[in-house]
């Protein structure tokens, strides 16, 4: 199985979850072997999709360097390993992704409208060997652990009458993500958004890019997309936050009330033991190559 970028660049605009700002936004296809690629077109500066790129994890995965920064780049990492992408150039005039819809759905229909490319360098992927997991004494875990597929197995529980125990299990494929994951809005409590508010963020949370609840319901007029649709936006965060580690993951990684940070400390913890993990070239592994071509066949599914 050969890498991936896309066809040809697309570009859009849209508004900053926590700043609130207008931020433009172009997706440029990009050579073998370039990774994924941040520039702050406004700032001159590239930053590379790199675990030692990440400068903060209290509400967002944010990445810097040369103290520019680019804030809430999850939901659109996760649409973009979703779709195997290896190579591309993501350049943008603000320090914030756009917000879109809260979940990965626009983003996922933004790489439709390039296409995909397939390149003339083998992929490679990143396969997880030996179990290795993150956990806090409030008993917040986050785990990978060795697995022949690709496992996003996700459970949180909320004292809200909405949302309380829920638990979803992703067996990833492209079609599956697209249908399941990626319309998955991310949410926020109503009594929290002064306090982020009067800390500079949220300030382009609205109706139409989260989903509010109160002490007793969700306020969106349309309701939730699905009914367990918290824990679902957990594994498209996920997903996006393991592209930290630069390569699309093999291996089953679960989560009980994982965050950003934790996730963070995950991939750097697996990272900084090579007997973690080994870096597979599809071209010479037949059975996980054979796995990705069927992970990656192209979706029924239309937004």
């Amino acid at each position: 199985m050969k890498q991936r970028t896309i066809a040809k660049s697309v570009e859009i605009v849209g508004i900053g979850l926590h700043k609130g700002v207008a931020v433009k936004m172009k997706l440029e296809p990009l050579d073998e072997d370039q990774g994924i690629v941040f520039y702050r077109s406004d700032k001159g500066v590239s930053i590379p999709l790199k675990v030692e790129n990440v400068v903060d994890t209290k509400m967002a995965t944010v990445i810097g360097k040369e103290g520019v920064v680019i804030s809430t780049i999850e939901h659109l990492l996760s649409a973009i390993y979703a779709y195997g992408i290896d190579n591309l150039r993501i350049i943008l005039d603000n320090d914030e992704m756009p917000a879109l819809d809260g979940s990965s759905s626009g983003y996922c229909m933004l790489i439709d409208e390039a296409g995909i490319k397939e390149q003339n360098i083998s992929k490679k992927v990143i396969k997880v060997k030996k179990e290795v997991e993150v956990t806090t004494p409030e008993g917040k875990r986050v785990c990978l652990k060795p697995s022949a597929h690709i496992i996003y197995d996700f459970s949180i529980d909320f004292e809200h009458p909405v949302i309380g125990k829920q638990a979803y299990r992703l067996d990833y494929s492209l079609e599956e993500y697209k249908e399941n994951i990626s319309r998955a809005r991310t949410f926020g409590f109503l009594h929290d958004l002064q306090s982020l508010q009067s800390m500079g963020l949220a300030k382009g949370v609205s109706l139409d890019n989260v989903i509010a609840l109160d002490d007793s319901k969700v306020i969106n007029p349309e309701g939730l997309r699905y009914h367990d649709e918290f824990v679902r936006h957990k594994i498209l965060d996920a997903i996006g936050d393991m592209s930290l580690l630069e390569y699309t993951l093999i291996g089953e990684y679960t989560a009980h009330a994982g965050s950003h940070h934790l996730n963070h400390l995950l991939t750097k913890k697996l990272l900084e033991d090579p007997s973690n993990y080994e870096i597979i070239d599809l071209e010479e592994a037949q059975e996980e190559s054979k796995m990705f071509e069927l992970a990656y066949a192209k979706s029924n599914n239309e937004f």
